[in-house]
């Protein structure tokens, strides 16, 4: 009886090994369903085998069985594929991602460490004598230094916001004292009629700002504006930042905030940044429990933030 039905078992789960075999490149969750199939059909071969190919109570009482394992096995092979599949891709994308990251700050801190050793040598050597160019090269090296510093504080944000550590003290903050604190040239121009006071980190929220209008002015004409909006709706405050930088591509739109994304040539500044600043404002915003969100706008594109409003008691005394 065992060789029966071990003759009879072998030739199916054969064919299943051919099957999974040729389905490897493909679903996952088609193979996890195949994969729980294969044994329950090489049982019920080996069963019918070994009761002579005949319709017996026990091949009755094994279809059954079979059956209600089935029903149960299947449905939990598909999710359980579908699950693994899912999380195959987020770990693909998230070592893509890591991989360009990694690229990009390489580029980035290359460029600055290159010209500071050059300076550093040209003083060193007595390349420069003079005192006045002497100085001017300090503080080049000053700057690059300066650089690479936003560039390290930038990472440890990031890596922070990724590891969920960043948990802002839910107090009253006027955002209009926020945005004053965050505008910081010229080219910005702040149209607001009611400043609301918002529920949040002064330090996040600011952070957050300062990166949207750091990005805008990178991206605007010289001689462009940045525009600053904000107002309440319902249970929220908004701010916008509008830029003139000539739009950003449809397939686009939905990368903006992805970690080392710099867009295309429309939006690629002479001296680019590491990619990093929308990220950790969106980050930011998130750990705020508000929204962030972006679109093309007249002749440029619009951030939208959207952040929990302060109770209106809180929000008189604050006033």
């Amino acid at each position: 009886m065992a060789l029966i039905g071990l003759a009879c078992a072998v030739p199916v789960a054969a064919l299943g090994t051919v099957l999974l075999h040729r389905l490897r490149r493909g679903s996952l969750t088609v193979s996890m369903g195949v994969l729980v199939l294969v044994p329950l059909a090489a049982t019920l071969a080996g069963i019918i085998g070994i009761c002579g190919f005949m319709y017996t109570q026990q091949t009755q009482a094994a279809l059954v069985v079979c059956g209600l394992v089935t029903l149960i096995t299947v449905p939990v092979a598909l999710l359980l594929g579908r699950s693994i599949s899912r999380h195959s891709v987020w770990e693909r994308e998230a070592e893509r991602a890591r991989r360009e990251l990694v690229s990009w700050i390489s580029h980035d801190l290359r460029t600055p460490l290159a010209g500071i050793r050059v300076m550093t040598e040209a003083l060193a050597d007595g390349v420069v004598s003079d005192p006045a160019e002497a100085r001017e090269y300090a503080l080049r090296v000053r700057g690059e230094t300066d650089r690479l510093s936003g560039m390290v504080d930038d990472l440890f944000e990031l890596s922070r916001i990724n590891a969920g550590e960043v948990r802002p003290r839910r107090e009253p903050v006027p955002l209009r004292d926020v945005v004053e604190d965050a505008v910081g040239s010229s080219s910005v121009r702040v149209e607001v009629t009611e400043w609301p006071v918002v529920l949040g980190g002064e330090r996040e929220l600011g952070r957050a700002l300062r990166n949207l209008l750091d990005n805008a002015l990178r991206h605007t004409p010289r001689g462009g504006t940045v525009t600053v909006r904000a107002g309440v709706t319902d249970s929220h405050a908004w701010v916008t930042v509008d830029d003139e930088c000539g739009g950003i591509p449809a397939e686009d739109l939905e990368r903006v905030f992805d970690v080392a994304f710099r867009g295309g040539s429309a939006r690629t500044p002479g001296e680019s940044g590491a990619g990093l600043g929308l990220p950790i404002a969106q980050g930011l915003i998130k750990a705020l429990g508000g929204a962030i969100a972006v679109s093309n706008h007249g002749t440029g594109c619009r951030f939208r933030v959207t952040v929990p409003r302060a109770a209106r008691s809180s929000a008189r005394s604050q006033q």
